[in-house]
């Protein structure tokens, strides 16, 4: 695994984008909604890039007595250098992350946590220097409103588009992506490949070449 992530870590989120789109992978594996909120907000201060394999927790809705429970609280089931992804059912207007387990996911060396849903104590989060990207945020705690069922099981993010445990979710000022295992090689190569070419590119535009021309000799 740490050869993957060394592999893709040279790279920005919109670098792997593209690539995966090359590879027609669902989306470009972009997690459409999703930015980062902690140790920084978007575009407000210099943002981490984070890199890590996946964790996931699948919440439901409070009220569902047929959903099944974990044995242990979600927050304790992050490790070392992983990214935990939790997704939260739509239009939950409540939190399902906070202070208190982003306290925790610190404590275990989590690399960061990344939100399909809400959260809360902002100023908390970012005094932590927890790496926390999130859909939305809400005053309220989950308490009634919504609970951790599952844990490690596929998360379906939207349409063909999923988060398996282990994939890598790579997230930074721009948002955030999730690449399988089995994609790394051949979208570090692609990603190295456009590198070189934005590069060149970049330097013509510099000297004053126009757009049009510029992209249609170095982008073939």
């Amino acid at each position: 695994m740490s050869t993957l992530i060394k592999a893709l870590r040279p790279f920005a989120s919109c670098d792997i984008g593209d690539a995966l789109v090359k590879l027609k992978y669902p989306l470009g594996g972009y997690l459409n909604g999703i930015s980062i909120w902690s140790p920084v907000r978007q575009g407000h201060g210099v943002a981490p890039t984070v890199i890590g394999a996946a964790v996931t927790v699948k919440m439901v809705d409070a009220k569902d007595s047929s959903a099944p429970t974990p044995s242990k609280h979600f927050a304790d089931s992050a490790e070392p250098g992983k990214i935990m992804y939790i997704q939260q059912p739509n239009g939950m207007q409540a939190a399902c992350f906070g202070g208190l387990m982003g306290t925790r996911l610190k404590q275990i060396g989590a690399a960061g946590v990344i939100i399909d849903g809400r959260f809360r104590d902002i100023r908390e989060m970012q005094d932590l220097g927890l790496p926390m990207f999130a859909r939305s945020s809400s005053i309220l705690g989950s308490n009634s409103f919504t609970k951790a069922s599952q844990l490690n099981v596929p998360l379906q993010f939207s349409g063909d588009l999923w988060i398996h445990p282990g994939d890598i979710l790579v997230g930074d000022e721009d948002g955030v992506v999730v690449v399988p295992p089995s994609l790394v090689e051949q979208v570090a190569q692609l990603c190295h490949e456009r590198k070189e070419i934005d590069g060149r590119t970049l330097q013509d535009l510099l000297d004053g070449a126009e757009m049009g021309p510029t992209i249609k000799k170095h982008r073939k």
